[in-house]
């Protein structure tokens, strides 16, 4: 069985929070805590660490479009913003801000839980290929630093480039520490 997903709810406004709170229960979604302002909401972020975060746009001490980007800059938790009303700027802001879904109050039962699920699931998505993103690049200079030691120890010894290769893989497995490392060794040595 899937986890509960966790939510924090910022908002202002107590029966609004109150309202998203019954609806979100209702789904079997978890409200871990509310905030009334950006301060709070973001500290009470940082400390739950919820799955998704439902944020007013219009709130007091930092706005919700402020507060919607820091979540996103620390990769804190997709973010839904939530006004009173449609403003076209103000949901260029928010796709600005990187929020992951934007609802007009009153806000639908059905809305805010299709918007949930969808900014979850994206947010899930987005996590996984900054992973991969991140895991290719180290490949990539691992790569890079192992055909650089390669080529020292071609250049110095006279060695194939199999035979190069064979060194630094047996120095890893002799010395129980990664290729890369050894690598580097050897680059570091070259250089001195």
């Amino acid at each position: 069985m899937p986890r509960q997903q966790r939510v924090v709810l910022v908002d202002e406004n107590n029966v609004w929070r109150k309202n998203i709170k019954a609806m979100l229960t209702k789904a079997d979604l978890m409200v871990i805590g509310e905030a009334e302002d950006g301060i709070t909401g973001l500290k009470l972020i940082r400390a739950r660490q919820p799955d998704i975060v439902l944020i007013e746009a219009m709130l007091p001490g930092m706005t919700g479009l402020e507060l919607a980007s820091i979540v996103h800059g620390d990769k804190l938790a997709p973010v839904i913003m939530m006004c009173n009303a449609y403003y076209q700027d103000l949901l260029a802001k928010a796709v600005s801000a990187h929020v992951y879904g934007f609802l007009v109050k009153p806000v639908d039962e059905h809305q805010l839980i299709a918007s949930v699920e969808v900014a979850t699931a994206r947010y899930a998505e987005i996590v996984n290929i900054e992973d991969e993103i991140r895991q290719l690049k180290d490949k990539l200079e691992t790569r890079k630093i192992l055909e650089k030691a390669k080529g020292i120890l071609m250049n110095t010894l006279g060695l194939n480039e199999a035979e190069a290769f064979r060194r630094i893989q047996k120095q890893s497995m002799n010395r129980r520490i990664s290729m890369r490392a050894v690598a580097e060794a050897i680059i570091l040595t070259h250089n001195m």
